[in-house]
């Protein structure tokens, strides 16, 4: 199956989304943020990135979930900088060091097929939210060099419908996290403070775009949307809204990646509440709230209660 990119769009509409996005980041609204700044004239604002499209790293990941893997790995790009503040980010070193390289559009698409002429089933946009523009426009050249794998977007759930709306018809596979239930929360460990309120209608409309996760005879991924929740200790994250969030408001079929790899990184030790991994139980009780409410999606039931 072609992705979305080459099935619903012409060339032509596909420059003009990135001519869209593009104007949506000279005062830059690109996410919900909506800092205003000029990037273009080498402003910046909480993502702390100019229109200089940066990133850390590209290479076969395979470590995602497995619909993403496959056989051959997902195509990871690593984008740097982010526009969250999560006090406890693995990926520090990327959003917050803002460790990485400049490149232009056509590098990036050049990365582009070179992923996929290693074989991987996917492009991968790890945080891409603030280089959108840029995104589009790579993808146009990649297109034109014969790009035919679906693109992922990989992100922390802080986005801007307006802008989603603008990736509708590119974006085969959305994975965003949903970190909290709790504006508060949000607000004092990831600097967000309508988190909540913005990830609910961000991730609506993702879904309205690409439906629950889809794949294909091989078990690989080919669109839809794979929903990450990290369990957080001391039920910072308000886990049990989150599921009740997807049952009730999403799907029952919903891909939910329920995840027990929380560890006390970055500043995570200035906030003794967050100062130490999770225990077994609080994962298992996160665990069994989403089997009661009737998710199945995304953990293996018969695996974690083997172990």
């Amino acid at each position: 199956m072609l992705p979305a990119y080459r099935r619903f769009l012409t060339l032509k509409e596909l420059t003009q989304r990135g001519q869209l996005l593009r104007e949506r980041m000279n005062e830059c609204r690109l996410c919900p943020r909506e800092c205003g700044v000029h990037r273009a004239q080498k402003q910046y604002g909480v993502c702390r990135s100019t229109d200089d499209l940066t990133i850390a790293s590209a290479s076969p990941h395979y470590g995602e979930e497995r619909p993403l893997v496959g056989l051959n790995g997902s195509g990871t790009i690593f984008f740097t900088s982010c526009n969250l503040k999560c006090q406890f980010c693995q990926n520090y070193d990327i959003s917050y060091h803002r460790i990485g390289r400049a490149i232009n559009a056509h590098q990036l698409a050049e990365i582009m097929l070179s992923l996929q002429g290693m074989g991987c089933h996917n492009i991968n946009l790890v945080t891409p939210s603030h280089f959108t523009p840029q995104i589009v426009e790579a993808l146009v050249i990649g297109v034109e060099r014969g790009l035919t794998i679906p693109l992922v977007y990989n992100c922390g759930g802080y986005e801007s419908v307006q802008t989603l709306k603008l990736l509708d018809g590119i974006i085969d596979l959305y994975m965003p996290d949903i970190k909290y239930s709790n504006n508060e929360a949000a607000r004092k460990y990831s600097g967000a403070k309508d988190y909540w309120d913005v990830v609910r209608l961000a991730v609506k409309e993702m879904h309205r775009q690409t439906g629950d996760l889809a794949t294909d005879e091989r078990g690989i991924a080919t669109r839809g949307l794979i929903i990450r929740h990290l369990v957080l200790p001391n039920g910072i994250a308000g886990s049990m809204a989150v599921m009740e969030y997807i049952a009730h408001e999403l799907s029952l079929d919903s891909y939910v990646n329920i995840m027990d790899q929380y560890r006390p990184v970055h500043r995570a030790h200035r906030y003794p509440e967050l100062d130490r991994p999770i225990v077994e139980s609080e994962y298992d009780e996160v665990v069994d709230y989403a089997l009661k409410l009737g998710l199945h999606r995304g953990f293996n039931v018969l695996e974690l209660r083997s172990n």
